[in-house]
């Protein structure tokens, strides 16, 4: 499935590149823990997309090949993500909780706008 790795190599850069707007917000803005929860939430996020790609190749391969699949890790996704929020719990001053949220909602934006812009040059 080289599409899928594409796709992931396309969304990794994305990822990265918010994570240094973040890092940068953090060092040179009064909202650090706004920022921290955002860095923490999308390193979360980007960390639960490539378990994702890489547990969805498996079941392809496996798929292909006719053997028994378990499954695509939705409890290590969901562990990661309750890890994050716990962390921002325990730590409110430094981690803020609504941002660490919404880093973990980053790679389905990404996925998303990125799916869009995908269309529109196919359409083009």
């Amino acid at each position: 499935m080289p599409e899928i790795q594409q796709m992931f190599i396309r969304h990794r850069k994305y990822i990265l590149f918010l994570l240094s707007i973040y890092v940068l917000g953090w060092g040179f803005t009064d909202y650090q823990s706004v920022f921290l929860g955002l860095i923490l939430g999308t390193g979360i996020s980007l960390f639960n997309h490539w378990v994702m790609v890489k547990r969805t190749v498996r079941f392809g391969d496996k798929v292909v090949a006719g053997e028994k699949v378990r499954s695509l890790g939705t409890f290590s996704r969901m562990a990661g993500a309750a890890f994050a929020v716990i962390v921002a719990m325990e730590y409110p001053d430094t981690f803020h909780l609504l941002s660490v949220v919404i880093g973990l909602m980053t790679s389905y934006l990404v996925i998303m706008i990125d799916y869009l812009i995908q269309q529109l040059q196919l359409h083009k």
